[in-house]
C-alpha cells in the first residue's frame, strides 16, 4: 500500500513513541549553533509572576494580597528571614521557596529576571495565548498556527540545530519542523517497542523520508528506558523520587549535553485560582520542584552549562489582587527567567516601573513592556549572531530586544 504524505504524518503522529511534523530541511548552519545550547522551559497554566519575583518596593502590592504576600526581606540583604522574599535589589525579592536552587545561580550570576514580559495578546485565555506565543508571529500579522517558531529558528540554524521535544506530543512551537523527535522523560519503566516491533517500524519507514527521525526516535526512547532503569536502583538507596522534576530534569541535561543543541520542555499546574499561599502552599511547592529541577539540570550539564542558555517563560501573569478564594485570576505580564553558565546575570533587566494603582494594565494585573518575540529575538541574535533579515524569518515584524544578557 503506498501512503500519501498527509497520511504518512497522520500516522507517525499518532505513534506513542515521536511525534514529527513536515516542513523542509535547512542545509546551512550559522554561526556558533554546533556548540550552543538553548533550552525553553514553558509554564503552562500562567504563573503568577508577583510571587516569583516579588515587588517589595510596592505598598499596594502588601495591600491586595492580605493573605498571600510574601513578607519584606530583612534590611541586610546578607540575612534570609524564614519565610520572606529574599531580597535581590532595593525593589525586588525571589520567594524564599527558591533560596536553596536559584539564589546560587544569581549570586553566582547565572540568572536574570525579567519582570512586566508577556505576549500583548490580551485575551487571557490560556490555550489562545499559549498558540499566539508558539507561533511567534504578530497580533496585527498573518495568523499559521502550523509553523512554530522553534520550528522556524531549527531551520535558520540548519544542520548545526539537533533539536528535541521532552513532551508527551509535539508542541504548537515546534509544528512545522522536520525531523524533531519528541520523547518524555517522566517515567519509562521499559522501552514502548521491543526489538521485532522495532524492527517492523523500522521497515514500514525504510523507504520514507521519515527513516532517520523514526530511527533516531526509537533509540532515544530505548536510552530513556535504559537510564530510567540505572535510576531506579539509585533511587531504591538515597530515596530520590523518580517522578521528581529534578529527576527529569537530569535525564533531560545529560540527553543535551551529548546529543542535542536545541530543546523545549512544558510544566504544567500553575493557575493558582484557589488556595495558592504565600511562602508556603501550592505556588510554593511548584515553585519548589522548578528550582531544584534547573539547578539539577546545571549541575548535570557540566562543562556544558557555560554554553547553555535557559529560558523559562509562560503565557501570562496574573491579578495583582487575590481573589475570593484565598488565589489570583488571570493576568497580562508575567516574569521570564533567564539562566546560563555565561549569561551576565545576577540582574533584574529590561524595561520596568513601580507597581503602583497607576502603572497597572486594566486596573488588574501587570502590562507587558518586554515583548515575548522581541525578548526572545534578542537571545537568539546573540547566541547564533543571526542577522535581522534572518531572525524576521523566526519572528516576523518583531524588533530584537537586547538586553546584554547572553
Amino acid at each position: 500500500m503506498t501512503l500519501t504524505r498527509r497520511e504518512l504524518m497522520k500516522h507517525l503522529s499518532s505513534l506513542p513513541l515521536l511525534g514529527l511534523a513536515g516542513g523542509a530541511t535547512g542545509v546551512l548552519s550559522a554561526p556558533g549553533a554546533g556548540e550552543t545550547r538553548f533550552l525553553l522551559v514553558f509554564l503552562r497554566g500562567a504563573v503568577d509572576a508577583a510571587n516569583v519575583l516579588v515587588p517589595t518596593h510596592s505598598s499596594l502590592y502588601y495591600e491586595m494580597r492580605p493573605t498571600i504576600a510574601i513578607a519584606k526581606p530583612d534590611s541586610d540583604p546578607a540575612v534570609l528571614v524564614p519565610n520572606a522574599a529574599i531580597a535581590l535589589d532595593d525593589r525586588w525579592g525571589l520567594h524564599p521557596t527558591l533560596a536553596d536552587s536559584m539564589l546560587p545561580l544569581w549570586r553566582a550570576r547565572q540568572l536574570a529576571f525579567v519582570p512586566f514580559a508577556g505576549s500583548p495578546d490580551l485575551s487571557r485565555s490560556h490555550f489562545e495565548t499559549q498558540d499566539t506565543i508558539e507561533a511567534g508571529r504578530s497580533l496585527d500579522g498573518p495568523r499559521d498556527y502550523g509553523s512554530g517558531f522553534m520550528a522556524r529558528l531549527a531551520e535558520e540554524l540548519g544542520g548545526g540545530a539537533l533539536s528535541v521535544s521532552f513532551t508527551d506530543g509535539m508542541p504548537a512551537c515546534w509544528q512545522g519542523a522536520t525531523g524533531v523527535p519528541n520523547v518524555s522523560l517522566k517515567a519509562y519503566g521499559k522501552a514502548p517497542f521491543d526489538d521485532r516491533q522495532a524492527a517492523l517500524l523500522r521497515q514500514l519507514h525504510a523507504r520514507s523520508a521519515w527513516a532517520e527521525p523514526v530511527n533516531e526516535g526509537l533509540q532515544l526512547r530505548r536510552e530513556v528506558a535504559q537510564q530510567y532503569e540505572a535510576e531506579m536502583q539509585e533511587v531504591s538507596r538515597n530515596a530520590i523520587s523518580a517522578k521528581g522534576f529534578e529527576l527529569e530534569a537530569r535525564r533531560m541535561a545529560r540527553l543535551m549535553r551529548e546529543r542535542f543543541n536545541l530543546g523545549f520542555i512544558d510544566v504544567g499546574g500553575w493557575d493558582t485560582h484557589v488556595n495558592e499561599g504565600g511562602a508556603t502552599g501550592t505556588l510554593a511547592n511548584q515553585l519548589g520542584k522548578l528550582g531544584r529541577g534547573l539547578s539539577a539540570f546545571s549541575q548535570e550539564m557540566g562543562s556544558a552549562w557555560s554554553n547553555t542558555t535557559v529560558v523559562v517563560i509562560s503565557e501570562f501573569g496574573r491579578t495583582l489582587r487575590e481573589n475570593g478564594t484565598k488565589g489570583t485570576d488571570h493576568g497580562h505580564g508575567s516574569v521570564y527567567w533567564l539562566l546560563g553558565g555565561s549569561l551576565r546575570g545576577g540582574v533584574i533587566a529590561g524595561q520596568q516601573v513601580d507597581v503602583t494603582a497607576a502603572t497597572l494594565n486594566q486596573n488588574r494585573d501587570y502590562p507587558v513592556l518586554s515583548d515575548v518575540r522581541s525578548l526572545l529575538g534578542g537571545v537568539f541574535q546573540r547566541l547564533y549572531g543571526l542577522s535581522n533579515e534572518r531572525l524576521a524569518r523566526v519572528f516576523p515584524r518583531a524588533t530584537p530586544l537586547d538586553l546584554q544578557l547572553v
